[in-house]
């Protein structure tokens, strides 16, 4: 992969004449707890940070050591959430929509492009495009990928102390043996995401 072009989208974009390009990712659409986190960043121009890659290509140490370089290199950067109550009020796809939306809006920089993970567009205030598996093909969104899993690991670690029965330090929210057993034992808590419980409930 000598001649591959970590930014193809960006110069393209770039070319058009607009002026700040952002790759936005999010981390946690699928799990049955907590919120879905998504990123915004931009980066210098065809600037490559050494490593940066889909997160989930990456081990949790690599992500780990990338979140710092990230945030210290790229031109600006945003993170938001939102929450599993949104998630049960609109529906994962409009909550994930919502992230991004929020964490493009909190960019401190004027970016007028935005390049989305996926194939589906936010409704965002900026021009932009999608780009499927846009985290293996764009260094922007490689980036925001990672900063979103990270950041939302993170604060599922945290949850842990506050709901240590449901050991989500081993599953970050998602739906493993483990945690099933532990929503059998304990019930649902005020972070679980009602509407993903749906199949739970129906075997009860």
């Amino acid at each position: 992969m000598e001649n591959f072009n970590w930014f193809e989208y960006e110069d393209i974009a770039y070319e058009k004449g607009f002026k700040l390009v952002c790759g936005v990712d999010e981390a946690g659409r699928g799990p049955l707890a907590g919120p879905v986190c998504a990123a915004a960043v931009i980066l210098p121009k065809g600037h490559i940070i050494e490593g940066v890659n889909d997160s989930k290509k990456l081990t949790e140490k690599k992500r780990e050591v990338l979140y710092d370089i990230i945030k210290e290199e790229a031109l600006d950067y945003s993170i938001a959430f939102a929450s599993e109550k949104e998630i049960d009020e609109y529906n994962i796809l409009q909550a994930t929509y919502l992230a991004m939306k929020r964490a493009v809006e909190g960019l401190s920089l004027e970016c007028d492009y935005a390049l989305i993970d996926g194939n589906r567009m936010p409704p965002l205030d900026i021009e932009g495009e999608t780009v499927i598996k846009g985290d293996a093909k764009s260094q922007s969104i490689a980036a925001a990928s990672i900063l979103a899993k990270v950041t939302r690991d993170r604060l599922m670690l945290e949850l842990a102390k506050k709901y240590p029965q449901y050991q989500f330090e081993k599953h970050k929210g998602y739906g493993t043996k483990l945690h099933y057993e532990m929503l059998d034992k304990f019930g649902p808590s005020d972070i679980h995401r009602q509407t993903f419980l749906k199949s739970w409930y129906s075997k009860k």
